[in-house]
């Protein structure tokens, strides 16, 4: 059976009398006008005209994109305002007002009227499966049923607080070599398409022997000249076959997974990121009360690695069978020595929760050293390039006015 796609949220514009009697005006969101009146009337105000308001063509446009890391201000927020005692309803709406992302606010908007309408919390967030995972909408129904929401909201938005903060530490780590890189092979093809035919007519009036090295970037010169936009075909062809790729096939992921763990020098940060979620996600959902089979499930997707996702479930059935956690992790062979020693002490002393938050904090703080030791690392490498690069060129231009320099 289709589910019944929900009804979407616009802004009206209304105007009324207030309790005192004094003339108000504004915007409220909702589904339609009826809601809408109601929703004015619980406040007070008399409304005498309302209506849709018109939408600039432009809006959407002007719309950003929800990121992972909206959702976790979000949570810390709510999570705040429930703190301080504030109604769940309420805490919506100053929490959608504080937010600069337009589409999150109406999201949250959305979330509210569905609240308000009589679904649970854990119901509303289910309807927007874009922003809000399967991990996240668990956890907090789980709140919701222990009678504990704002707790559990507390320790959702720390997860996705430090796991959105360890994600863009590897992003950041990796784009600033990538991008220098794409610029200086951007100015390099400007200098073998523009600059050196200049200096290749020029040097065919000397009518001497050119230096070798002069000769093969010359040679280079042309044959860019020549296939220049096959190459271009060719360049966006990859990119976009690799970008669809990894948009439609799992195999293809998965094979990048693979070598993403093997690569000689990002290996050892994706191995360390990949255990930091693991423990970090086991140690949320095991401290909100979910069954350690169940939260082994939430854990196998929040790894980000096929390899490690296969272990988990390998695990979670080891588990289910009576095993004991630490004992299926050490026949994994995938983890380090020192979580399968935490694992195997929080197990021991009844603190599994606990020792898993310690072993998450430790590798989050591994994978922060090994991006300062990579950027440290990656600079003077950036640098050797650009200059075989840039420099190179621009030595075989100049070596042959050097060389008629010093015979004259």
């Amino acid at each position: 059976m289709a589910t019944k796609k929900p009804e979407p949220i616009l802004n009206f514009a209304y105007e009324g009398l207030d309790r005192k009697g004094k003339k108000t005006k504004g915007e409220m969101p909702g589904k339609n006008i009826a809601l809408v009146k109601a929703q004015l009337r619980k406040q007070g105000i008399n409304v005498n005209k309302i209506h849709k308001k018109t939408t600039n063509p432009l809006a959407n446009f002007s719309k950003a994109k929800v990121s992972p890391m909206d959702v976790a201000i979000f949570t810390r927020q709510l999570a705040t305002m429930m703190k301080a005692g504030v109604p769940l309803v309420q805490s919506f709406e100053i929490v959608a007002e504080g937010l600069d992302n337009l589409t999150m606010r109406d999201v949250v908007m959305g979330i509210k009227n569905e609240v308000e309408g009589g679904n649970t919390f854990a119901g509303a967030i289910r309807k927007y499966p874009l922003y809000f995972d399967d991990l996240f909408c668990s956890l907090v129904e789980s709140g919701e049923q222990s009678g504990a929401l704002e707790t559990m909201l507390d320790r959702v938005a720390q997860y996705k607080e430090k796991s959105e903060l360890l994600k863009q530490k590897i992003k950041k780590a990796m784009k600033y070599p990538i991008s220098v890189l794409f610029v200086a092979l951007i100015v390099s093809c400007i200098l073998l398409l523009k600059v050196v035919p200049v200096f290749q007519s020029l040097f065919t009036g000397f009518g001497a022997e050119l230096p070798a090295f002069t000769m093969m970037v010359i040679h280079m010169s042309e044959w860019l000249q020549k296939w220049w936009f096959a190459v271009l075909v060719i360049a966006l062809g990859t990119g976009g076959a690799f970008t669809e790729a990894k948009k439609r096939s799992p195999a293809f992921n998965n094979m990048l997974d693979r070598l993403a763990l093997k690569a000689p020098i990002v290996g050892d940060l994706v191995y360390k990121s990949t255990v930091a979620r693991f423990a970090r996600t086991l140690s949320t959902t095991f401290s909100a009360g979910v069954p350690l089979v169940d939260a082994l499930v939430s854990c196998a997707g929040a790894t980000g690695n096929v390899v490690y996702k296969d272990a988990v479930l390998k695990i979670r059935d080891e588990v289910a069978t009576g095993q004991q956690l630490g004992f299926a992790m050490r026949q994994a062979a995938i983890f380090p020595s020192m979580a399968l020693q935490m694992v195997a002490i929080g197990e021991e002393s009844g603190a599994l929760d606990s020792m898993l938050d310690k072993v998450a904090t430790h590798f989050e703080n591994e994978v922060d050293n090994a991006v300062d030791g990579l950027t440290s690392m990656m600079e003077p490498l950036i640098m050797a390039v650009l200059g075989v690069l840039i420099g190179g060129l621009v030595i075989a231009m100049y070596l042959p006015i050097f060389q008629m320099g010093s015979v004259v």
